[in-house]
């Protein structure tokens, strides 16, 4: 179990942006607008999938896993809230949330499965953001030129991401879920999730201008094939995860606890755990 605090990033998100605020790198800046466009109705799931886990297990269970599923809602409340902020200036900015819509419809289409599905599934992209998270902690360049406020924002939520990524894993655990359906969902997620992200991302390069500028795919196959790219960079970290013994407290979190403890002046805890 993991002890999760709650804190308010003290920065300024009323101010907007420009399209290409990544350092004016047009192909980084329409993948992270992506991200941020599935973050609310991600988040929201995740934590009704977790909060619906916690309560089919029995009271002294439910007692165990109750303080970190209490911090693990509030970190993710928390990052809904700040990325709806941010989304709202990419909806000032004409940018049009595909990711999310799409996800609307799934959801609702899913939405009579079993708990452990869902919880499954939260498990599944915990793992994805986790893995992002902590390649994100260990190339801070993927945000270099941006505005200090906007890489603060990516950090920190990099930071969270990787110190809770084991609380939907043991709810899941916990629930009796199994090692196959665990797996199937992981596969299901691996491609729902990528495909998510490339079509919003292309849709974010259309509407910049950008889409058919020979730039824009230099820099995105550098971003994410180079030998430590996004993606080349993290498929044994990815693989993990098939593993029947695999845990996700086995990939190092050492540079989300650093980062934390480094840039304590930039939140506030409003949350402590019990």
């Amino acid at each position: 179990m993991t002890d999760l605090v709650v804190r308010r990033l003290l920065i300024d998100l009323a101010t907007p942006f420009t399209s290409r605020w990544n350092g004016g790198d047009a192909f980084r800046s329409a993948f992270f607008n992506a991200l941020s466009m599935s973050f609310p109705v991600g988040e929201q799931y995740f934590m009704d999938s977790v909060r619906n886990g916690l309560k089919i297990l029995p009271a002294s269970e439910q007692q165990k896993y109750a303080v970190e599923v209490q911090g693990f809602v509030g970190q993710e409340a928390t990052h809904r809230r700040l990325h709806s902020l941010f989304n709202g200036h990419l909806a000032a900015l004409g940018y049009t949330n595909e990711i999310e819509r799409r996800s609307l419809r799934r959801l609702k289409s899913n939405a009579h499965r079993d708990v452990r599905i869902h919880v499954a599934a939260t498990a599944a992209t915990e793992h994805f953001t986790a893995v992002f998270a902590n390649w994100m902690l260990r190339h801070p360049e993927a945000l270099e030129g941006a505005e200090p406020r906007l890489q603060t924002l990516w950090l920190w939520h990099s930071a969270e991401e990787s110190e809770h990524s084991c609380t939907a894993f043991d709810i899941y655990q916990a629930i009796s879920g199994s090692h196959a359906w665990r797996i199937r969902i992981f596969r299901y997620i691996t491609l729902v999730f990528l495909m998510d992200v490339l079509r919003q991302t292309l849709r974010n390069l259309w509407h910049d201008g950008s889409f058919f500028n020979w730039r824009t795919w230099l820099s995105g196959a550098t971003f994410l094939f180079s030998g430590d790219g996004l993606i080349r960079g993290n498929y044994r970290a990815w693989r993990d995860y098939f593993s029947a013994d695999f845990h996700p407290s086995q990939h190092d979190a050492s540079k989300s606890v650093k980062w934390l403890s480094d840039n304590a002046a930039q939140f506030s805890v409003v949350g402590q755990p019990g």
